[in-house]
């Protein structure tokens, strides 16, 4: 009966991956089919402003009575008018999104549209990022990273945003921001890099299996998922994993020049109200209060670079984080 109950189980999770699967790769085909006649690539701006003033005038609409609602209608004509004439000389705020996997795959929209900021940007324009990432592959994060540096470099005022996560290459990333604002129960830091290997080398023993490894170079390969790992090998890669753990620290160290690095890069991380306090941010809110106290004195661009990927590549990806999720497993610098 033990064994019916443990096949059960087995059997009920291999099915649901399976249904899991079968329904990513319907949603892919689908959003494939929709995306047909489409440019392949295309750089989408939306005004924010309007958006915000749409919403409001539709509260007004349903609370202001009929007979008082002319009057209203041409009051925000006049106001409009004034807008348009306005918003040329008003200071521009470029808002940008990443939602991070565990191959940063948002990085090849993230640069178009920096390159696209950088070349349309007027002096006292600013960009706001707002982040989303739990971490993912060290030189993939490291490249996001760089992407956003590019602003910095030219001068222009970055700010991020962190609503719900920014830990390990997330902070990575966020940490580049001038100004650092984080909503109150935001995970935030991971200041750490973590490895792991399976080593199924006395499986093969046990069954009398042979595994050769020929490498040139004393530290080619160090740990192995199926030969013998030895003593230098594993001191030899903390000795790599230290190493990068400090080239992130003193990444940190360059952009946040008031904060006690040694203290936080413990692989810790901490909510929002927390971090604000060790000084890994500098303000508490969401992007959302940050966007409407500016809606008066700032024009609000959303700016997307859209790319059609190949539905291999979509699928590939839509996988990979299926399977993270189910299994649980993380890798993150």
């Amino acid at each position: 009966m033990e064994f019916l109950h443990d096949y059960g189980l087995f059997l009920a999770k291999t099915v649901t991956m399976v249904i899991a699967l079968l329904i990513v790769i319907g949603a892919v085909a689908a959003a494939t089919v929709r995306s047909r006649g489409r440019p392949r690539e295309r750089l989408e701006l939306r005004r924010l402003n309007e958006r915000y003033r749409d919403m409001a005038e539709r509260i007004e609409n349903e609370l202001t009575p009929q007979r008082a609602s002319w009057r209203l209608k041409r009051r925000r004509r006049a106001a409009r008018q004034g807008e348009r004439k306005a918003a040329g000389d008003r200071t521009r705020l470029f808002i940008l999104d990443f939602h991070g996997d565990l191959r940063a795959s948002a990085t090849e929209s993230l640069r178009e549209e920096i390159s696209a900021v950088l070349t349309a940007a007027r002096p006292g324009d600013r960009v706001l990022l707002r982040l989303e990432s739990a971490g993912g592959l060290v030189h993939n994060y490291g490249l996001a990273a760089s992407q956003l540096a590019r602003l910095r470099e030219h001068r222009i005022h970055l700010s991020v945003s962190i609503d719900r996560v920014a830990a390990s290459g997330g902070y990575l990333m966020a940490s580049v921001a001038d100004h650092l604002v984080a909503a109150p129960f935001a995970i935030v830091g991971s200041i750490g890099v973590v490895a792991q290997v399976p080593n199924f080398h006395r499986v093969l023993k046990k069954h009398e299996v042979d595994f050769e490894l020929h490498t040139a170079g004393e530290f080619k390969r160090t740990l192995t998922l199926f030969g013998e790992n030895t003593d230098a090998a594993r001191s030899k890669f903390r000795e790599e994993l230290d190493a990068v753990h400090q080239l992130f620290k003193n990444h940190i160290a360059r952009y946040r020049s008031g904060l006690n690095v040694d203290e936080v890069a413990t692989g810790e991380y901490w909510l929002g109200a927390r971090a604000r306090e060790l000084g890994l941010v500098d303000e508490l809110g969401t992007s959302d209060d940050f966007l409407l106290a500016r809606i008066e004195t700032t024009e609000l661009i959303a700016l997307r670079f859209r790319r059609r990927e190949p539905m291999t590549r979509r699928l590939s990806l839509a996988v990979e984080t299926l399977l993270l999720r189910l299994t649980g497993s993380s890798a993150s610098n």
